[in-house]
C-alpha cells in the first residue's frame, strides 16, 4: 500500500512586524488587553503591494530544498486560502508559473482557516489513488487586506503568512488518518460580507471588513476540535497518550489550551506561535508546524496531530509519524 509523508517544509513571513503597543496607538486597546485574552503579542502584516502569491512562492521555495526537490519534481500544486491574489485564475497556477514547476494541476481551495488541512487531506488521496508522485501544499494568507483597524475585537488577531509543506509517496504510514467537517448553519457568526457574486462593488467599501462572533466562535471551536481530534486518533487506532506533538491552528492561546486539555496533553507537547504570528488563517498550521521541526522539536518518527477550525464553519485534522 502507497503512503504519503511530509518530505519538506517551509515558512514566510512578511517583514513589517506590528506589536501589540502600536495596536494601542491605533485603536482603543492595550497590550495586556490582547495578551490575556488571545495570547498575541505580534504579528506580520504585508506590505501594501504584496500578495498571497509572493509568501506561497517563498515558502515553498524552502520547503522544497528542505525536501531536496526542484521544480521538475512537483506534479501537483495546492493552495489553501481565503484571500486569492485575484478571482482567477487561481493561487495555485500563478505559483506553479512563477516557480517553473511544469505543466501539471495546479489549484487553490477556500476553507478559511481550515484550508491547509483540507489541502493536505487532498493532496493524500491524490498520492494514495497513484494520481500524483509530488504536491507542493500550501497555505497562506493576506489576512490583514480584510480587516477593519478600527474594530478591536478583529484588528488584533489576525496576522498574515505561509506554510508550506511537499508531500511524496511512502512505503511506511506518513499521514495516518484525515477527518474533515463542515457546518453552514454557523455562518453569521465569522464571514467576510462581499464577494465576486455578492455586492462586490462594496468591497473597496468601509463595511468590507471580517465580522466575528466571538464568545460564540469559541464556544464551537473547543467543543468541535476536541471532537475531530478523538475521531481522527481512534480512526488510527492510536491512543491520546501516544501522541508526541499537537500543532493546532494559532487562533487564540485559550482555545489551544483547552483542546489540549480535553487530550491530556501538557503545553510541553503543544506547538505554540500565536504569539508571534497572531491567527494567520491557512497558513496558520504549516507555519506552526515548520517551527517546530526547525527548531529540532518534531523529530522523524514522532507522532503529530495537526488541526484547523475555520469560518464556515470548517474543521479538519490529520493524523501522522512525521
Amino acid at each position: 500500500m502507497t503512503y504519503s509523508r511530509i518530505a519538506g517544509t517551509g515558512r514566510y513571513l512578511p517583514e513589517k512586524i506590528l506589536t501589540n503597543f502600536d495596536l494601542e496607538k491605533m485603536v482603543d486597546t492595550t497590550d495586556e488587553w490582547i495578551r490575556t485574552r488571545t495570547g498575541v503579542e505580534r504579528r506580520h502584516c504585508v506590505a501594501p503591494d504584496q500578495t498571497t502569491s509572493d509568501m506561497c512562492v517563498e515558502a515553498a521555495k524552502l520547503a522544497m530544498e528542505s525536501a531536496g526537490v526542484g521544480p521538475a519534481d512537483i506534479d501537483m500544486v495546492i493552495v489553501g486560502t481565503t484571500s486569492p491574489d485575484l478571482i482567477f485564475p487561481n493561487v495555485g497556477t500563478l505559483v506553479q508559473h512563477r516557480l517553473g514547476i511544469p505543466s501539471c494541476p495546479a489549484f487553490s481551495l477556500e476553507a478559511a482557516c481550515t484550508g491547509f488541512i483540507y489541502a493536505l487531506t487532498t493532496a493524500d488521496k491524490f498520492i494514495k489513488a497513484d494520481a500524483a508522485k509530488r504536491v507542493l501544499v500550501i497555505g497562506a494568507e493576506c489576512i490583514t487586506k480584510l480587516i477593519d483597524w478600527d474594530d478591536r475585537n478583529t484588528c488584533v488577531l489576525f496576522g498574515d503568512g505561509a506554510g508550506a509543506v511537499i508531500l511524496e509517496p511512502s512505503d511506511e504510514p506518513g499521514i495516518m488518518a484525515c477527518h474533515l467537517g463542515a457546518d453552514g448553519q454557523y455562518k453569521e457568526l465569522l464571514y467576510y460580507p462581499f464577494g465576486a457574486s455578492k455586492d462586490l462593488a462594496k468591497a473597496g467599501t468601509d463595511e468590507a471588513a471580517i465580522r466575528m462572533s466571538g464568545k460564540d466562535v469559541f464556544k464551537v471551536a473547543v467543543h468541535t476540535l476536541g471532537d475531530v481530534a478523538s475521531k481522527t486518533l481512534d480512526a488510527a487506532g492510536i491512543d491520546k497518550s501516544e501522541l508526541d506533538w499537537l500543532v493546532p491552528h494559532q487562533a487564540n492561546l485559550r482555545i489551544i489550551q483547552a483542546t489540549a486539555k480535553r487530550l491530556d496533553l501538557p503545553m510541553e507537547k503543544v506547538i505554540v506561535t500565536v504569539q508571534d504570528h497572531g491567527n494567520t488563517s491557512a497558513a496558520s498550521v504549516p507555519l506552526a508546524l515548520d517551527v517546530g521541526v526547525r527548531d529540532g522539536r518534531i523529530q522523524r518518527g514522532q507522532l503529530v496531530l495537526m488541526e484547523a477550525f475555520g469560518g464556515g464553519f470548517t474543521w479538519g485534522s490529520v493524523l501522522m509519524r512525521f
